[in-house]
């Protein structure tokens, strides 16, 4: 495999099971950290399938953008827009004071990176 895509794929893993974790966490989960960690696992996973099918990936964050690049690369990748949307936005704007996630919103979030997980990891190829 390539190292740059492994990498972005141990970086990926490596977000998701840290928004596990929040999840999890007894005293004072962090949900606004549960929400970005997941859309930042789903944007690495992504961008790493680009490089793999030999696109250079943009600096941004907005899934729906990483959709429209990835789907003529991969006839395979399909996803509803409203999740990555939910996740983008879940992101950013829970980051910043005015907004805040509750526990329903980070479950939904990982909820949703959990299953587009095992969507992109099946289209990378064996070993990879």
């Amino acid at each position: 495999m390539n190292a740059t895509v492994r990498e972005w794929r141990e970086k990926a893993e490596k977000d998701l099971a840290t928004a596990r974790r929040e999840m999890q966490a007894v005293e004072d989960p962090n949900y606004d950290a549960v929400c970005f960690h997941t859309q930042q696992g789903i944007e690495k996973l992504m961008k790493g399938l680009l490089i793999l099918l030999g696109a250079v990936p943009p600096i941004l964050h907005d899934l729906a953008y990483l959709d429209q690049l990835l789907a003529p690369l991969c006839p395979e990748w399909s996803w509803p827009l409203e999740d990555l949307r939910f996740l983008t936005r879940a992101a950013v704007a829970f980051r910043y004071p005015g907004e805040s996630a509750d526990r329903e919103e980070a479950a939904q979030a990982l909820d949703i990176a959990t299953r587009l997980r095992a969507k992109l990891l099946a289209l990378f190829p064996e070993g990879v």
